[in-house]
């Protein structure tokens, strides 16, 4: 019997069972790993993605938790409005018998109690809208000033066409931002305007692109500005509807509803010489200078002018009838002002019919 062979044998067995139980545990190991995860992705699922699942057997239905409306006590029977939702809406040509715009490039007539558009012609046409566009300046500063500031008019605000249409500012003169909004919309000064710019703005440029941005947020879509008053440039234009966006928003603003009424306006300035003074601002809307008859049952409220030789004669109103319901008109691009005047008359003559 060798003796020695044996213990040789016992230690390579032993060996192979070391390896043995190593593999085994390795297995067992990793069959744990396995059931581990295969465990956690179960209650991932059922805790987390199927708890979240929703029936789609009628996808439509008004309660549904996703494709529905939400129901709480607060807004049981409510629903989510649209953007459009409280505006007067129209894709194109709205027509009424023996009513037409013959010396106008663009007109519209809407109803803004009932929301409905009652005249429309090229409304989506991009045309130039001379002083119009200070209806944007207005909200712009309305919205992003304070009016209460103190403005010093500098050279910057003077730097405009001293033939167009101005406020009569002066170097050195200190207006309230207010005062100087009624200069805009009264007299339609695009001194002013420029005023107002380089005030809120902290420059020409800059306020020109916060005029950009709001006429996008407010959905004014064809609309593009190059200045805060309106003058020539083939880049700054807008349409009939975009006019009745700009309009219908800023009249949220008390001081826009206020200055757009007035017939004429007196204001207190500072001069440069430190002494007060007092200025007349005189409407140029001729409904309020008297230049145009007003049509019967109708009152008008208040609006914007805008001329220009390219822009032609423009107005955007907002009159009332005797029942006290709103209207907005606007023309654009009419040959001439008693053109324009005698061609918002037939437009308002719908309101009356």
């Amino acid at each position: 019997m060798k003796c020695t062979d044996n213990r040789k044998l016992t230690r390579a067995q032993i060996q192979r069972l070391r390896r043995k139980r190593q593999r085994r545990r390795m297995f067992f190991l990793l069959l744990f790993l396995i059931c581990f995860l295969v465990f956690a992705g179960y209650l991932f699922y059922y805790f987390v993605i199927r708890s979240h699942e929703i029936s789609f057997d009628d996808p439509f239905q008004a309660s549904a938790e996703v494709t529905g409306v939400l129901t709480t006590p607060e807004s049981e029977g409510a629903r989510a409005e649209s953007f459009a939702s409280n505006l007067c809406v129209t894709a194109g040509e709205v027509s009424v018998d023996g009513i037409s715009l013959q010396y106008a490039e663009a007109g519209a007539l809407m109803d803004l109690s009932e929301k409905n558009v009652l005249f429309a012609n090229n409304v989506h046409e991009r045309l130039y809208p001379a002083s119009l566009t200070k209806i944007m300046t207005a909200l712009v500063a309305m919205k992003y000033g304070n009016l209460d500031d103190v403005v010093t008019i500098d050279a910057a605000a003077l730097d405009i066409d001293a033939e167009s249409s101005v406020a009569y500012l002066e170097l050195g003169d200190q207006y309230t931002l207010r005062q100087l909004l009624y200069g805009l919309l009264i007299a339609s000064g695009n001194d002013a305007g420029n005023a107002i710019a380089l005030h809120v703005g902290g420059s020409l440029d800059n306020f020109v692109a916060m005029m950009n941005q709001e006429a996008l947020a407010i959905g004014a879509t064809n609309t593009h500005f190059m200045n805060a008053h309106g003058l020539q440039d083939e880049n700054h234009y807008t349409t009939a509807y975009d006019v009745y966006l700009m309009f219908q928003e800023a009249m949220k603003y008390d001081v826009f509803a206020d200055a757009v009424s007035q017939k004429s306006y007196v204001v207190t300035y500072t001069a440069a010489d430190t002494f007060q003074y007092e200025r007349t601002w005189t409407s140029t809307s001729h409904y309020f200078t008297g230049e145009a008859e007003i049509p019967e049952n109708v009152t008008i409220f208040g609006g914007k002018t805008g001329t220009t030789d390219e822009a032609g004669a423009c107005l955007a109103l907002l009159s009332k009838d005797t029942y006290g319901n709103s209207y907005f008109s606007v023309i654009l691009r009419s040959s001439t002002k008693d053109d324009l005047y005698a061609e918002m008359n037939k437009l308002l003559s719908i309101i009356d019919n």
